[in-house]
């Protein structure tokens, strides 16, 4: 058995964790700081989603309880609009960050990468020079390709990968998604919420094992962007250093 921590490597825990939340803290800053920047109506808005459920709750307590009653009402407003102000301010910042990624090659496997929850991501095992790409998500639906690109191209993409992966699933379903805002496509802002409204049909044993094997399979890929390609990016000249690997 390990012995218990001693005091060093107790100020030693006390300290890394004080310098993660501080980095924390200081990341939350820097992308408030930016998307205040970029979105003049989070202030507002997150001003009157802090200050309605004060006012609201305040009304109400004064108004129908006695003053030390009412004064709870007066504390709750001030959490319940906090913690509204906050979710306010993650999903605007949300919204932006996709919006800017939208569109670029790699986007989807960037969005794969932020999914919450037991999806194993196997970015870019198929690809073709133009940066079209084919993902696969192992996950309690089963099997999922996620496709960017041009829809023509991935198509036969997604066409050659359940073929391969058909040999070894077994009864496991399939499922494909291509990314886009064309009909019959999954924005990619909606990706993760398509993701979740997918039907369970295998358990987290049976994920284990379906890696295992689509592993052994190998990929196809090109090299791929990790993420969305900065705007402003040379097409060409990416093209060519994929080609190059």
């Amino acid at each position: 058995m390990a012995g218990k921590p001693t005091a060093e490597e107790k100020k030693a825990a006390k300290a890394q964790k004080r310098a993660a939340s501080k980095q924390r803290r200081q990341q939350i800053w820097q992308a408030f700081q930016m998307q205040r920047r970029e979105d003049k109506l989070l202030i507002p808005i997150m001003l009157g989603v802090l200050i309605a459920p004060i006012v609201i709750l305040s009304l109400v307590g004064f108004f129908f309880f006695a003053s030390v009653t009412a004064w709870t009402f007066v504390v709750f407003g001030v959490a319940i609009g906090i913690m509204a102000a906050i979710a306010i301010f993650g999903r605007r910042v949300q919204r932006s960050v996709y919006g800017k990624a939208e569109g670029q090659p790699g986007a989807a496997g960037w969005a794969l990468d932020n999914l919450r929850g037991q999806w194993r991501v196997s970015q870019g095992i198929a690809g073709t020079t133009h940066l079209d790409a084919v993902h696969r998500v192992i996950g309690r639906p089963g099997i999922i390709f996620v496709a960017e690109g041009a829809p023509h191209r991935v198509k036969q993409l997604l066409a050659q990968e359940k073929k391969r992966t058909a040999r070894v699933a077994g009864k496991t379903p399939i499922y494909d998604v291509t990314v886009g805002n064309d009909e019959g496509q999954v924005p990619l802002k909606g990706l993760q919420r398509h993701l979740m409204k997918l039907p369970r049909n295998i358990t987290a044993a049976e994920m284990d094992t379906l890696e295992s094997k689509l592993n052994a399979l190998g990929s196809r890929s090109a090299a791929l962007p990790k993420g969305p390609m900065p705007q402003g990016a040379k097409m060409r000249s990416v093209q060519r250093t994929v080609r190059r690997r």
